[in-house]
């Protein structure tokens, strides 16, 4: 099995070695975290090493490294650490589910994370470090850029861009042939049927509480 170090040290991390150890070829034997960010030494029975050494420790001959963080600052705090690990050398790994539905003839870009229950059709392009969390999916034809987060339950319907350092929360609906341009937040439940702005964020309408309680009305 292929030797790899996780960056990070949190509950993204501790899931992450979850599915690397049940569920494909490689062995996580380490975390690493930025020096000033170490509180423990061990995390899930391994060792916690600062990344500032990592070279020294678990040379990029030898190991690969995946970026284990989650939507932070709309992806750039992992799509910095992507670059810094590049940089170091390190080939970054990529987890697909085995019970994922990955219809497309296009392969995946490098640290994705794309847990069960995903659907992606014939034609879709998946850029690198990209989330998608459970039970997704992902039109024909569409394209999903580098650097994103699509949470659980999401709609991408065909022909699709997803620009890079998006979030799209749970259950979000994208129509027909609509862009999400860069750096969007789609709130939970929201419903876009026309491109978005940069930077912009799109919430529904809040769901209101009745003057009724429960055990006033039949169902």
């Amino acid at each position: 099995m292929q030797k790899i170090v996780l960056f990070g040290y949190g509950d993204i991390a501790q899931i992450a070695k979850y599915y690397f150890d049940i569920d494909s070829d490689f062995e996580v034997v380490a975390f690493t975290l930025d020096k000033e960010y170490i509180s423990e030494t061990t995390f899930e029975g391994l060792p916690v090493v600062p990344f500032q050494d990592i070279e020294k420790l678990y040379p990029s001959d030898k190991f690969k490294m995946f970026i284990a963080l989650s939507y932070t600052n709309m992806n750039k705090l992992r799509e910095q650490k992507y670059h810094e690990a590049k940089e170091k050398g390190y080939e970054l790994v990529s987890y697909v589910s085995s019970k994922c539905s990955y219809m497309s003839q296009f392969p995946h870009g490098d640290n994705c994370f794309i847990f069960e229950d995903n659907t992606i059709q014939p034609f879709v392009k998946i850029g690198n470090n990209v989330t998608l969390w459970s039970g997704n999916h992902i039109g024909h034809h569409s394209e999903i850029h580098d650097h994103n987060f699509v949470s659980s339950h999401v709609v991408i319907s065909g022909h699709c861009t997803i620009e890079s350092n998006c979030f799209l929360g749970v259950n979000s609906t994208i129509a027909h042939k609509v862009t999400i341009s860069k750096e969007t937040l789609l709130g939970a439940g929201s419903i876009i049927s026309k491109d978005t702005v940069e930077k912009g964020i799109y919430v529904p309408p809040r769901t209101i509480k009745l003057d009724k309680t429960s055990d006033q009305i039949k169902l």
